[in-house]
């Protein structure tokens, strides 16, 4: 049988756990030795029981110390343990050796707990990896062969059965089937794709074999870039993380000398007896600590970054999360982040003697024979028609195409080119096709012979999510949303007021956009810019946080942002942003509570209402306690 990975190994959270359970072990039996008077076990147990919980803490500390030449959390805990333990033995009162050896123990069963649930954030990442097979069947001279991921070349054609995952990025030779992306894209229904269309490394086939060419390098495949965009993340502290490792340093330091200062002063002036004083003074090095307080950050932060993940949205790092809580504008490239950026026939009007079949077949037999944009789109908008492909074809660049079909002369083309070939354009073609134009669509006219025949309105069609997205995003509290684009101001229009945007700035170079960028940041300081092509890099890098389109995303731009948006989900825009909200909203609980917590403990300690055990679960319980709000953040929603 073959197991998950994580049962197979033997990780360092599993020993964790292991030496947190011996431990709990070894201090029940000294304790019940000690109680039963059997002194000479109770001082193997006990010891042994220091040993084993607190060896982990106490080589980490005493690396710190003498590599960095830093205190830290760990170290203070091992000496407040050993101190109690030493009082214990001075004094020849023993339970302060049993309050020792429960503090190495709850210290132990925290950062176990702590380990357990940061390491289920990263199993949750990890699972990525597993998403893809080690294997592809490859059609080598008309034979298949089974060669591993790595082996694959670019132009390789594969096989990819039903119901099998496919194994890495490639463009559909032949076949069609439906397709489950939702371990990367988050779709909760399959996607169906035929021939000429993309899948990803990591989706399941549905009922239908499909012939696939390899187009990227298989270690450029998107699940690949997945995985290490989130590794990269894991490893990436953020601005709030620095900030709270080096406020660790100096407070660790003053806590020390604090202490000192506890164990000598109040005999002379309070009049405490050294026990008391000691006991107190071990007390407030636990209390104090600021174990919580190194907890409030990163757990939520990379349990965000998983839930991203999960849902199809890549954060490069903590920081850009946290950067999407707090931003207040959002620029918008048009072309391909808020359109689809390919065209497709939008309309088709025939004259009165056609139908709209009529139309597109005649303009689907002509533009077969061209590679333009246009004529894919025509054609596309025809394959559920029969239609045959045309003769003597030949493309009149920037103007149109003429052929024959069945003994007839086909023209296609803008109004100025149609003109030189029919006697005159309809009336209600001509209002019609203005009203398109001003619309910001392309009008293709049809003529049969000396005819007019119909026309067909090719447009860059907006994304259907789009309206709703904009609509969600000021609801959540974004004071400013922009569109910027280098298209004509009429076209820009157009698809501004159709999606509900009102800030528009069209005819853009990269240069323009950079700088509109800058200009928004001096007003509302935190922007976010969503854009796809080469062009919008510079705006990219300068905005706030940079968002790509993952599926029409040029590579420039996806290696300039800091989050992409995989499969060009747009509405997954709504959802980094809640991330981003929450992260900030959990982020501020934990640190409030984190300080209340060592504030009262502190307070309890000097009043004396709290001993050494108490003090200890109050302070590892805090910790543990921001620790699981933070992993609140791997729901998702």
């Amino acid at each position: 049988m073959v197991y998950p990975q994580h049962f197979t190994k033997f990780t360092k959270e599993h020993a964790d756990i292991l030496a947190a359970l011996v431990c709990g072990l070894l201090l029940f039996l000294g304790w019940f030795a000690l109680h039963l008077g059997w002194l000479g076990w109770a001082m193997l147990l006990l010891p042994a029981a220091y040993i084993i919980g607190g060896y982990e803490s106490a080589r980490e500390g005493i690396t710190t110390l003498i590599k960095e030449k830093e205190l830290d959390v760990d170290l203070l805990m091992i000496v407040a343990a050993v101190g109690a333990a030493g009082l214990g033995l001075w004094r020849r009162e023993y339970h302060l050796i049993i309050d020792g050896a429960v503090l190495i123990l709850i210290f132990a069963i925290s950062g176990a707990l702590e380990g357990y649930a940061m390491g289920r954030t990263e199993r949750s990442i990890r699972s990525l990896m597993s998403l893809t097979p080690d294997t592809a069947r490859v059609l080598h001279q008309g034979e298949e062969q089974t060669l591993p991921i790595s082996q694959l070349k670019v132009g390789d054609e594969i096989i990819v059965k039903p119901g099998e995952l496919i194994p890495t990025d490639g463009i559909i030779l032949s076949g069609y089937s439906t397709i489950n992306q939702a371990a990367i894209t988050g779709e909760s229904l399959p996607v169906e794709k035929t021939v000429g269309e993309e899948v990803f490394a990591g989706t399941l086939n549905g009922y239908g074999a499909l012939k696939l060419q390899v187009h990227k390098p298989a270690a450029s495949n998107l699940i690949q870039r997945v995985i290490k965009l989130v590794a990269e993340a894991q490893e990436t502290a953020p601005p709030s993380q620095e900030f709270i490792e080096k406020f660790e340093r100096g407070y660790a330091k003053v806590i020390v000398i604090s202490g000192v200062l506890l164990a000598i002063l109040p005999p002379f002036i309070w009049a405490w007896d050294w026990e008391t004083t000691i006991y107190r003074a071990l007390t407030f090095l636990v209390v104090a600590s600021p174990c919580a307080l190194m907890a409030a950050i990163m757990p939520a932060l990379l349990s965000g970054i998983a839930n991203g993940a999960k849902q199809g949205i890549l954060f490069k790092n903590g920081a850009q999360l946290e950067n999407m809580g707090k931003v207040r504008a959002i620029a918008f490239d048009k072309t391909g982040t808020l359109t689809t950026g390919q065209v497709q026939v939008s309309q088709v009007m025939p004259t009165e003697e056609y139908t709209q079949a009529n139309v597109l077949k005649v303009a689907a037999a002509l533009e077969a024979s061209s590679e333009h944009p246009i004529a894919k789109a025509i054609v596309q908008a025809a394959s559920d028609l029969n239609w045959q492909r045309g003769t003597d074809v030949q493309a009149i660049p920037g103007q149109g195409i003429v052929g024959m079909l069945d003994n007839q002369k086909i023209t296609l083309g803008n109004a100025a080119f149609i003109q030189q070939y029919v006697t005159q354009l309809p009336d209600k073609l001509q209002d019609l096709a203005h009203s398109w134009e001003s619309e910001g669509r392309t009008v293709v006219w049809v003529a049969q012979n000396a005819e007019v025949i119909g026309a067909i309105a090719i447009a860059d069609m907006i994304r259907p999510e789009a309206a709703a997205t904009i609509r969600r995003l000021r609801q959540l509290g974004v004071e400013q949303i922009v569109m910027m684009t280098g298209d004509n101001q009429r076209t820009a229009e157009s698809v501004a007021q159709t999606i509900g945007i009102t800030q528009i700035y069209a005819q853009l170079l990269p240069e323009d956009k950079l700088n509109l960028i800058r200009s928004l940041q001096k007003q509302y300081e935190t922007v976010a810019m969503v854009g796809d092509g080469i062009n919008d890099a510079p705006a990219l890098a300068q905005a706030s946080v940079g968002i790509a389109m993952g599926g029409a995303g040029s590579d420039v731009a996806l290696e300039t942002a800091d989050i992409v948006l995989i499969a060009d989900r747009l509405e997954k825009m709504v959802v980094a942003m809640e991330l981003g909200r929450r992260s900030q909203f959990i982020i501020k609980q934990n640190i409030a509570f984190a300080l209340t917590s060592i504030i009262l403990l502190m307070l309890a300690n000097f009043v004396g209402n709290i001993n050494l055990p108490i003090g200890v679960i109050g302070h590892e319980g805090s910790t543990v306690l921001v620790t699981l709000n933070g992993l609140r953040l791997l729901r998702r929603f």
